[in-house]
């Protein structure tokens, strides 16, 4: 049966075994129509920052750079693209440093296709249930494609100026945004309308409400601002 290949998405595969890596590039070939292959960490590397792949198949034991120290300049700066380990070990020190890398999946040689096959079409899954929008806690998150806020799968319903808020916060994660950067944006068009802090605060407390504690934070002398998990 022919398998629709994944095209929204690439995945890079680094394996310093030639043989192990060509069986499993021909194998990746047939979900995924961009696989790159690497043999050593430094190309992988080099790879990762020219192809910016979503998924990362990786061994551990690699000359010039091996698996962790890749992962570990990568984990620097990108929390995001999900990265899946192999190892011919199974070591509880191995583990532990895996863990700490934020990996999706640790897999110990010889490995199974079965096995592989559906953690890489799980993390395919993830990927685009996740890629257009950010958390601010485990469960809450602000979906970019419909402006909404929801947890889990239950969308968390807002009033108009509520939603516009969020919008506004949301439109920059992290950055302050100060009262009367708030209420110029809730009141676009309507330049006649008089500023007033109390609005905002009143509003604030308002959308608290419907929030756990924590999301919304407010930054003295500055303004609110929403922080991604």
């Amino acid at each position: 049966m022919k398998v629709e290949k994944i095209r929204d998405m690439s995945v890079l595969l680094a394996e310093d075994e030639t043989e192990l890596r060509e069986t499993l590039t021909e194998y990746l070939q047939i979900f995924f129509n961009r696989v790159y292959t690497a043999s050593c960490g430094n190309e992988a590397y080099d790879i990762y920052k020219q192809k910016k792949p979503e998924i990362i198949l990786t061994d551990i034991n690699m000359p010039n750079l091996d698996g962790f120290d890749m992962i570990a300049k990568i984990r620097k700066n990108d929390k995001e693209t999900k990265i899946i380990v192999m190892s011919a070990h199974s070591d509880q020190e191995k583990l532990l440093q895996a863990i700490k890398l934020h990996l999706e999946a640790y897999l110990i040689k010889p490995i199974k296709t079965d096995t592989l096959k559906n953690i890489l079409l799980e993390t395919v899954n993830l990927i685009r249930k996740t890629a257009n929008r950010v958390y601010v806690s485990e469960t809450i998150y602000w979906d970019y494609d419909t402006n909404t806020l929801w947890e889990n799968t239950k969308e968390i319903k807002l009033r108009k100026m509520e939603n516009l808020l969020l919008r506004l916060l949301f439109s920059e994660p992290n950055n302050c945004f100060s009262s009367q950067d708030i209420f110029t944006y809730l009141h676009t068009g309507k330049e006649e309308k008089e500023f007033s802090s109390h609005a905002i605060t009143s509003l604030m407390k308002r959308i608290r409400t419907k929030l756990p504690d924590g999301i919304i934070h407010n930054i003295y002398g500055l303004g609110y601002k929403v922080t991604p998990v």
